[in-house]
């Protein structure tokens, strides 16, 4: 697999994220579904607590990449919902950290947004992984 970072400018890639990237050569594409501060038997976590449901979110997001045999690394999109964006910011530090960790700058988009399908989470992270 061929990843070619695409930035038209440079500020982004500062910020951990690449503007586009195109990827060519793969054989599988992983689509991951909104993963929020769940737990394993699909009990909301942490109510009111942004810095530990982001860690959750990004927990369960690494579980579902590595039971389909990638890693961080592969994460090709990111997209970051959170209901409380200058929150969300301050904590910013744990999603940028993993990212990092693994030299991951996957395209990005953040949106802050009303509410989330369960009430009292507070950020849910979306994926696309190719490998």
């Amino acid at each position: 697999m061929e990843r070619t970072a695409i930035n038209p400018v440079t500020w982004s890639v500062e910020k951990g994220f690449n503007q586009g990237e195109v990827v060519s050569g793969h054989t599988r594409t992983l689509y991951i579904s909104g993963q929020t501060a769940m737990d394993g038997d699909g009990t909301p976590r942490h109510e009111g607590d942004m810095a530990a449901q982001l860690t959750l979110c990004v927990d369960n997001l690494a579980a579902v990449l590595d039971e389909a045999g990638m890693s961080p690394a592969d994460l090709v999109r990111l997209n970051v919902y959170t209901t409380d964006v200058d929150l969300l910011f301050r904590h910013y530090g744990v999603l940028a950290a993993w990212l990092g960790a693994a030299g991951a700058a996957p395209t990005s988009t953040m949106l802050g947004v009303t509410r989330l399908a369960i009430p009292g989470q507070l950020v849910e992270l979306e994926g696309t992984a190719v490998a």
